[in-house]
């Protein structure tokens, strides 16, 4: 017998994926627990149309991490941080990330989600620092920012 999976089955197969079980499996455990149905011909073709939307979609994703990184490696774009300072230019507190995703969308209306500007530690000085930025899935850029005083 032939399903599609609805939902990741733990040895079986992942979500979309059409895969052979045996019949008894198949109708008591997989269809009955909504984890799978049955393969006819026309949830075939839906599988395949959406297969080719997700395709779509991704592709469109990728297009737009592209396009960012592009404006990210511009040798123009430095993003400018401003803290406040002590004696000997030592910072009060540290720079996030949060931060530095807050000064991409002001200063460049790029919006990067800051859980993708891979910090190590906090910025804790002053002056230029590069930092690594995972746009999407295996699109990877390194940003300029200068930390300045307020």
């Amino acid at each position: 017998m032939e399903v599609i999976l609805l939902e990741d089955v733990k040895k079986k197969g992942k979500k979309g994926e059409l895969i052979k079980v045996s019949a008894g499996y198949g109708r008591n455990y997989l269809i009955k627990n909504g984890l799978a149905v049955e393969a006819t011909p026309a949830a075939k073709r839906q599988l395949k149309e959406d297969q080719a939307a997700a395709m779509a979609d991704e592709a469109g994703k990728v297009k737009e991490a592209r396009k960012i990184k592009e404006q990210l490696e511009a040798e123009d774009t430095v993003v400018v941080v401003k803290a406040k300072t002590g004696e000997g230019g030592r910072l009060f507190g540290t720079i996030s990330s949060t931060q530095i995703a807050k000064a991409l969308k002001d200063q460049f209306s790029l919006k990067v989600d800051r859980r993708r500007i891979d910090l190590p530690h906090n910025l804790a000085s002053l002056g230029q620092h590069n930092v690594p930025v995972r746009i999407y899935k295996n699109i990877e850029s390194v940003i300029k920012v200068n930390v300045q005083e307020e």
